[in-house]
């Protein structure tokens, strides 16, 4: 079963997608934030399939966060999804540069849309959205 790693501080959208991406046929590891979804990435194996990341999130943003796991020769290349509340050029850019393979604004894309997407980035589809 492929498995995503959801990166989602607000407690209501972390369980709809979770929800979602489980009735969905995929395996979740939800995390509130990206020093507990470093921590959840540490030493795991298998890694999951993919990340869902928010940009904004306690203690790092998923620009901070995706500096992270792009830097680390292990995690790299774990296909990262983000789903934010804005998507300013520089923004977007700035993550699209470290090799995000989605952008979604969430008020923009209905949660079925964006697990779609998913799906077709894990089963090696089009990236870049």
């Amino acid at each position: 079963m492929k498995s995503i790693l959801i990166v989602e501080d607000e407690e209501p959208l972390l369980l709809a997608i979770q929800h979602k991406l489980e009735d969905a046929g995929f395996e979740t590891i939800p995390t509130r934030d990206g020093k507990e979804a470093l921590a959840r990435l540490t030493g795991t194996e298998p890694l999951p399939d993919l990340i869902w990341l928010d940009y904004y999130l306690p203690f790092m943003n998923g620009l901070e966060f995706l500096t992270r796991i792009k830097s680390e020769e292990r995690l790299k290349q774990i296909p990262v999804v983000v789903v934010s509340n804005t998507a300013g050029p520089e923004k977007v850019n700035a993550m699209l540069d470290l090799g995000v393979d989605a952008y979604f604004v969430k008020a923009e894309r209905r949660l079925n849309d964006i697990i779609k997407k998913v799906q077709s980035i894990v089963n090696g589809g089009a990236k870049h959205e």
